[in-house]
């Protein structure tokens, strides 16, 4: 993963009278199986200035992280071309009440992103400090910085080793992201949780996923499945989607290499059957997804590799 430290109601899929296809939600829902695009009515709410009025789940995302060796250097000219490459949702990463988004102010960069049609509706914010010491103050940062933009969701993106190891440590990060939500839901946002493979580690007859997923509150703390790290920990994404009806709200979308399993390559390139996971779309309660990749092959260009996958899953899984 290249070291990255720094429901069916929301759908509305059988009111709408709208089908999808197994590719859009990887990491959802899994019992509607019909042909045709999935489109989410999903509206983003609140009062935010920056909110967008309305997204759906065919507008394509994709985790800025994927292209974080040329974002800071010149975040103007990336954007435009993540635009060109036909995605329609970014998701962003590393911001600092400092330095902004890539030295672009909060509502620099929504500026940025309305002059590409584009719309962010999840961020991923260090939640590591707050989850040390409670002081939830930069969580109150994320929610103003997120709501400016136009986020529906407030995201953690990953925990530092020392954070959890044991699973009473799992069980206070769970306190802690109950009360972070609960912050976000008086600012009209949502908050998430992303997985890597570790939340998978037994700790006796449960794991830190498990402790995670029973003791959020359902009302107030969603997932966003990274469906290769599951498959990387050994499950199936379609099972956690069953097990735990509508809390998977996102997905992050990124293929495994055949060869190297560690390595991250193109969607539909790789070894994880992303059709099957996405006919499972509508138990997941999936809104939006993001393709991510980690890494790219050495001849690949960065930006031929994101029009590729977007275009696999616009025209393979949402079709």
């Amino acid at each position: 993963m290249n070291n990255r430290r720094s429901f069916l109601q929301k759908l509305g899929l059988l009111s709408a009278g709208v089908a999808f296809a197994p590719a859009l939600l990887t990491s959802c829902d899994s019992s509607n199986q019909a042909s045709g695009s999935a489109v989410s009515t999903a509206q983003a709410t609140g009062s935010g200035e920056g909110r967008a009025a309305q997204s759906t789940i065919s507008d394509i995302g994709i985790q800025l992280y994927t292209l974080r060796e040329l974002l800071p250097q010149d975040p103007k000219g990336v954007i435009a071309r993540v635009a060109q490459a036909g995605y329609q949702d970014v998701e962003t990463y590393g911001y600092s009440p400092q330095t902004g988004y890539w030295n672009l102010s909060p509502t620099a960069f929504k500026e940025l992103l309305t002059a590409h049609n584009l719309v962010s509706t999840s961020g991923h914010y260090d939640f590591g400090q707050y989850m040390k010491d409670g002081n939830a103050d930069i969580v109150k940062r994320y929610i103003e910085a997120g709501n400016i933009v136009g986020h529906q969701y407030i995201t953690v993106p990953y925990l530092a080793e020392e954070l959890r190891d044991s699973a009473d440590d799992y069980k206070n990060i769970a306190e802690k992201v109950n009360k972070a939500a609960e912050l976000c839901q008086a600012a009209n946002l949502k908050l998430a949780y992303h997985n890597h493979d570790f939340e998978f580690k037994q700790y006796g007859n449960t794991t830190g996923y498990d402790i995670l997923l029973q003791e959020t509150d359902p009302a107030l703390v969603s997932f966003e499945a990274d469906l290769y790290w599951m498959e990387k920990a050994g499950h199936k994404p379609v099972d956690l989607f069953k097990q735990h009806q509508g809390r998977f709200v996102m997905w992050h979308v990124k293929d495994m290499d055949k060869t190297t399993p560690t390595l991250n390559t193109e969607i539909g390139s790789g070894s994880i059957d992303y059709k099957a996971i996405f006919a499972q779309a509508q138990t997941s309660g999936v809104d939006r997804i993001f393709v991510e990749q980690e890494n790219f092959a050495a001849a690949m260009d960065p930006f031929q590799s994101i029009k590729q996958s977007h275009d696999y899953v616009k025209h393979t899984l949402l079709t």
